[in-house]
């Protein structure tokens, strides 16, 4: 463990916070891959500088950093085999021990002075199997401090190595010496060649000035130092690194990658939220879409109200004249002298088939409308679905499922979108969610008639005005001409109050029919909306949730921000 400035110590200590903040961002957005980065880099906040060696199999990079720390032992195996399968990390310890971390990490503790300032990452070649890079992408490459790429010095422009250079440099932004190995085995002017060909092919992808050595591990090892290009490494190592720079160095190192992550964050949090007020904008206007119908449906039902009760006002008029003139006192005493001698009915018959012929003019007219305007509700109703529908089958995805950042949150919406397409189609084919069987067979209810006018017999009123005057001797069955005189006198008296009473009994009717007609058929638009709207129940949580997610990690991004460059 390298010993810190008090102050270094106190800044180390504000950079773990700030990590510790930066691991809740990406629990937050649920991205475990680079969690665990995040947990590594911050275990390895007072690690020492760390030299990460890549490059393919049989550059020389196990050769390398057996001359690089100059003892007798072989502490990375040579041979003519590839040897590296796994990443060893070589640090400092007091006794030489290795310490397996799992199938592809190995920790080499070795007690060489060096390493008490920094620690060296062996990795298996570049061209090697993909699990590999994935192992030192994830592991390593966030917090290394320096990335020393090693190439066969005869030829050093394989394509794995520079791809994994555009990686880290575009990804990571990592600090990058070139170092071309087996110089020995080269004539001087190729070596200058290959040498000159490094440095330009960096400076092309965007190294402004690149550090490039030419050495020979075999030289170094068989003592001829002038010549193996090892001074030239190490001295760039104690100018730029060692002699107690290299704390600070890492503490800015890692205050870049943790600022790196955290743009890489907002990098893919810019897609996620275009996504979010995509798909905010998608539902509004569903939403309204939804609005808009039901605004149609409810003058709909309004037109259709209107349309039954002119046709209540035109059969109930028609009917008020009818009773009007068969009450008149000389229609009266007319029908009642005929009734006697057998050559028209009896005013009660007269006025039962008056009440039948009113309930079956109001119930056929206006039952056939409603069932009719029920349908066309229904009708229109539908037509809500199906825009719905078609909004649904053209919703714009920006955020793809092979995001980087939020691979798995896109994954979620298109699932939780494809769902809701499926349910809301199922809901589509599904008659009976728009067609209300009850409310067909049950619109009689809904119209009047003369038993149930207002909950008051309109007949029986009629007929227990004339029963209270004395018209008829039911018992009888034949009145006397007297008794039909005194009758007619007696109904013609009491007209106007009959037919007062039935016109209150219409008026009673009427606004009974227009608040059922109006309740029920704006209760079954209702039921229909709320069972249109409970289909995106899963897709509201979803973006409920996505708002408060983006609020919250843009508040804490913003603040680890500032803190990061504060720090520095």
């Amino acid at each position: 463990m390298i010993t810190h400035s008090s102050g270094l110590r106190d800044r180390l200590v504000k950079l773990a916070i700030i990590t510790d903040k930066l691991i809740d961002v990406t629990m937050e957005v649920g991205h475990e891959k680079l969690e665990v980065t995040l947990h590594e880099l911050r275990n390895q906040l007072e690690a020492p500088f760390t030299f990460v060696i890549v490059g393919e199999v049989k550059a020389g990079k196990s050769s390398f950093i057996n001359a690089l720390l100059d003892t007798d032992k072989e502490i990375c195996k040579v041979a003519p085999m590839p040897m590296t399968d796994t990443i060893q990390q070589i640090i400092y310890g007091d006794a030489e021990y290795i310490e397996t971390i799992n199938p592809y990490l190995k920790k080499i503790h070795q007690p060489i002075e060096i390493l008490k300032e920094i620690a060296i990452v062996d990795t298996p070649g570049t061209n090697t199997i993909v699990e590999h890079h994935q192992e030192i992408t994830e592991r390593f490459i966030p917090y290394s401090d320096l990335i020393v790429f090693v190439f066969e010095a005869k030829n050093p422009y394989r394509q794995s190595s520079w791809e994994f250079f555009d990686y880290i440099n575009a990804e990571w932004h990592r600090k990058i010496i070139f170092v071309l190995q087996q110089k020995d085995l080269l004539p001087e002017n190729d070596l200058k060649i290959n040498y000159e060909g490094v440095v330009e092919h960096a400076k092309k992808k965007g190294i402004s000035d690149p550090k490039v050595f030419a050495v020979s591990a075999k030289l170094e090892q068989a003592d001829f130092h002038d010549i193996s290009g090892f001074k030239e490494v190490r001295h760039y190592i104690s100018e730029n690194i060692t002699g107690g720079k290299a704390p600070e160095l890492k503490f800015q190192n890692n205050v870049a990658t943790l600022l790196t992550i955290s743009n890489k964050l907002d990098d893919s949090m810019k897609n996620r939220i275009v996504q979010y007020e995509v798909d905010v904008k998608f539902r509004d206007e569903i939403r309204e879409l939804i609005d808009n119908q039901h605004i149609k449906t409810s003058k709909q039902i309004q037109v259709l109200a209107e349309n039954l009760l002119d046709s209540y006002d035109n059969i109930t008029r028609q009917k008020l004249s009818d009773l009007e003139d068969g009450l008149s006192f000389m229609s009266v005493v007319k029908r009642s002298f005929s009734s006697i001698f057998g050559k028209e009915s009896s005013l009660k018959e007269w006025l039962n088939t008056q009440a039948k012929d009113f309930e079956l003019r109001l119930n056929t007219s206006l039952r056939d409308k409603l069932q009719n305007g029920i349908i066309d509700v229904a009708e229109n109703i539908q037509i809500m679905g199906k825009l719905v529908d078609n909004k649904l089958r053209y919703s714009e995805t920006i955020l793809k499922n092979n995001d980087e950042i939020f691979a798995d949150i896109a994954e979620r919406r298109i699932n939780v979108l494809k769902d809701l397409q499926q349910s809301f189609s199922q809901f589509m084919n599904n008659a009976e969610n728009f067609y209300d069987d009850s409310m067909v067979s049950e619109s009689s209810k809904m119209t009047p008639n003369l038993a149930a006018g207002g909950g008051v017999a309109i007949v029986g009123v009629i007929l227990a005005a004339v029963a209270q005057g004395a018209v008829f001797d039911i018992t009888g069955g034949v009145l006397t001409a007297v008794g039909v005189l005194f009758a007619g006198v007696t109904l013609g008296l009491n007209r106007s109050k009959v037919i007062h009473k039935f016109e209150e009994e219409i008026v009673k009717g009427r606004t009974k029919m227009s608040q059922e007609v109006s309740e029920k058929l704006s209760d079954y638009t209702q039921r229909i909306r709320h069972k249109i709207e409970s289909n995106f129940y899963e897709f509201d949580q979803m973006l409920d949730k996505e708002g408060v997610t983006i609020k919250r990690v843009n508040n804490v991004q913003n603040e680890i921000k500032k803190e990061l460059n504060n720090i520095v």
